[in-house]
């Protein structure tokens, strides 16, 4: 069902130690990339920038910085292994496009304490692409900030796919990820957990517009067991998706979803607009709009809608929902 997802990370763990291997050369504090440069430079300043943002990451020591000099495309794809801060601060479009095998634009696969940032960038699958940003070990935290993932078109197909092997945690905001997926069973933002892991994530200020799912949170992987996935969505748009819009799903026996829908709107998909689905989906609604979906809110299989009471649930195409339960302001 997710085959080119899982290929995708198959293939990232076999290259990943391939970067270890490079020869032992003096690390840069922060490193530099420019479309005028060159993988064969030392990536110190600005006169010596790389060409490739995994030229530059791979020249730069763990804890450092890459810093994108100006506009342009950086390559296919991305490893990162270490804790990084990958920044562009206004240069222009930066972009990553992953049009070339393994076709993901980053793959994280970071260590025990490792912290990595990811700022200023455009990912883009140009339709073949099968994810945008993968996180497959995330020991400490990833940090997505002001990035677009789009055009993730490949089956199975994600603009974010978080699903890591240990207890992690990633936060994005001001970010847009659009025109993802291509089958049921892909879109935008896939948020899962393996095993005994646990995973915490928060969106803020965050579109995820145009794909086939939305955001789809805790379909359950290698029989997870542990603490599950708790999400926070905060002030953001899930609208124009081909399915179901901000979906927490369980079963019974596995690892639970929680999620916090906070100030934020879920309008205009072809689905439900807020799905709690299975005993251990459990969603909370907080000041949030619901409006022109085929269906608004829905609960199913033991799941459960707890409204704080302030939520606009109207206009819905088909049946606009009610909540299993109310939760009282204070």
């Amino acid at each position: 069902m997710r085959k080119a997802i899982l290929a995708t990370i198959a293939l990232g763990a076999l290259l990943v130690p391939a970067l270890d291997a490079a020869p032992a050369l003096a690390l840069n504090n922060m490193s530099f990339v420019s479309h005028s440069g060159s993988d064969g430079n030392s990536c110190a300043d600005v006169f010596n920038a790389c060409r490739t943002l995994q030229g530059a990451t791979d020249k730069t020591a763990a804890g450092g910085e890459v810093s994108i000099v100006n506009a342009g495309d950086y390559g296919t794809w991305l490893f990162i292994n270490k804790s990084i801060n990958i920044t562009n601060d206004g240069a222009g479009e930066a972009t990553l496009l992953a049009t070339s095998a393994p076709n993901a634009g980053v793959t994280i696969n970071a260590g025990a304490g490792d912290v990595v940032s990811l700022r200023g960038l455009v990912i883009d699958g140009q339709g073949v692409g099968t994810t945008g940003i993968v996180v497959m070990n995330a020991f400490s935290a990833v940090h997505v900030q002001n990035c677009v993932v789009r055009n993730f078109e490949a089956p199975g197909g994600y603009g974010l796919w978080f699903a890591p092997n240990n207890d992690s945690q990633i936060f994005i905001s001001d970010s847009i990820i659009y025109n993802n997926g291509s089958d049921q069973f892909s879109g935008g933002i896939f948020i899962a957990v393996i095993g005994s892991a646990s995973v915490n994530v928060v969106l803020d200020r965050v579109h995820v517009e145009n794909n086939v799912r939305g955001i789809f949170v805790n379909y359950n992987l290698v029989t997870p067991t542990g603490n599950g996935s708790h999400v926070v969505l905060r002030d953001s748009v899930v609208s124009g998706n081909a399915g179901d819009g901000i979906v927490a799903k369980t079963i019974a026996g596995r690892a639970p979803a929680f999620v916090v829908v906070e100030r934020t709107s879920s309008v205009n998909n072809a689905g439900t607009g807020i799905l709690a689905d299975g005993p251990g989906a459990t969603m909370l609604l907080d000041d949030d709009t619901v409006v022109r979906n085929a269906v608004g809110i829905s609960a199913v299989n033991g799941g459960q809608l707890i409204s704080y009471g302030n939520n606009r649930v109207n206009n819905n195409l088909g049946a606009d929902g009610t909540p299993t339960g109310n939760y009282g302001l204070h």
